[in-house]
């Protein structure tokens, strides 16, 4: 296959175009490329998960370093519809210098229902670089404690066996709630890492909807039960303690605030959310709710910065948000899940005013308050807007 050639129009009515090099497995884009990576293996983990590793050749290893706890996105076209979704990679603890990603079946149209019924060693998937914030603080001989909802375990596993190889004096618990043990992602490899790292790494199974004997294991991890779950771990907040939590939002927002009532440090507790209040992400085509504009509504004027390049489009008032303008001119401009979850779209706010009304899940109050947004969710207030992807 070709590579593609994107052009991208300005509001002026020229154009950047940036050739694909003569390398097929690369699609080259404005400002980023996509990379096409061959599948060497797709292994069932449950009856809706299945790991897919990816060969990445030896002039493409700097393109795909990267650190615990990011994310890639792909990309894949179906049915005349191009879907993006981001994906954690999560390394198998015995092979760090595997690239792994795990992908469960989720909306019967998306990516994930492909991947785990469709897609076969051989064929090719096209990936974005490695991106995003999750990880664990530089703190040596800490105690980290990671707190994951189904596949939320999936960089948290990532991130453990590294801490663990990397700092000799750390300690890691583990918290993972899962509807049954049968939905238990990657149950096996936590065993082996418990036996790799016996007296410093220690997992928890929480079945949700399974009776495991005990009440402390069974049933929710909520206000309630968090504390006794942190005491039976010796991993209540306090001074060496981080703590990441990574699945649902409704996990994360009730851990986050519990540990915060015990007196965890803000700054000591990480996350990120995996889908949004509804359970589920959209189709990457569809976005937030329809907008209607009042009648005095006047056009956006959008200033871009992205791969050091700077291109303006004009946002109209039957836009709901930023990245519908900037997808009409520009198809590449960087996002993935539409909801606010993934982070992918973030872009810092140089002048001019946005809303995040409809939510957002990625950007911590720092980033909020140094003027990040997320475009996808991000409405203009005013006449003018300017944002830099490259921030």
């Amino acid at each position: 296959m070709r590579p593609l050639l994107d052009t991208f129009a300005t509001s002026d009515g020229t154009s950047d175009t940036d050739a694909g090099a003569s390398d097929p497995r690369v699609v080259r884009t404005r400002g980023t490329s996509w990379h096409r990576l061959t599948v060497t293996d797709v292994l069932r983990l449950t009856e809706e998960a299945v790991a897919v590793t990816l060969h990445v050749p030896d002039d493409l290893r700097d393109t795909f370093a990267h650190r615990p706890g990011e994310h890639v996105v792909v990309r894949h076209r179906r049915a005349g519809c191009e879907l993006r979704r981001s994906y954690s990679v999560c390394l198998p603890p015995g092979d760090p210098d595997a690239f792994r990603l795990v992908i469960k079946r989720g909306a019967p149209n998306g990516f994930g229902a492909y991947a785990t019924t469709i897609l076969a060693t051989g064929d090719t998937l096209e990936l974005a670089p490695p991106g995003g914030t999750f990880a664990l603080p530089a703190l040596p001989g800490a105690h980290h404690v990671l707190i994951a909802g189904g596949s939320g375990i999936t960089p948290l596993i990532t991130m453990a066996a590294a801490v663990l190889r990397e700092d000799p004096t750390c300690r890691v618990s583990l918290i993972h709630a899962v509807p049954t043990a049968a939905k238990a992602l990657l149950a096996d490899e936590l065993a082996e890492l418990k036996d790799a790292f016996v007296d410093r790494f220690t997992a928890l199974h929480v079945l949700t909807r399974e009776d495991r004997g005990s009440e402390l294991v069974s049933g929710r991890v909520d206000t309630a039960k968090l504390p006794r779950l942190l005491a039976a771990l010796d991993a209540s907040p306090g001074p060496g303690t981080t703590f990441a939590l990574c699945g649902p939002e409704g996990l994360v927002t009730e851990v986050g605030h519990t540990l915060l009532a015990q007196g965890a440090d803000p700054a000591a507790v990480r996350s990120e959310t995996f889908t949004s209040a509804s359970g589920t992400r959209q189709n990457p085509a569809q976005g937030m709710p329809p907008l209607t504009p009042p009648a005095d509504a006047r056009p956006t004027r959008i200033t871009a910065l992205f791969g050091g390049r700077r291109t303006v489009v004009t946002g109209e008032p039957r836009e709901n948000v930023l990245l519908d303008a900037l997808l009409r001119a520009y198809p590449d401009v960087p996002y993935a899940c539409r909801e606010g979850v993934c982070g992918t779209c973030r872009a810092k706010i140089l002048t001019g005013e946005v809303d995040l009304g409809g939510g957002q899940y990625a950007l911590d109050t720092e980033e909020l308050a140094a003027g990040y947004t997320l475009v996808c969710r991000a409405r203009p207030l005013t006449a003018e807007v300017t944002l830099d992807f490259d921030a």
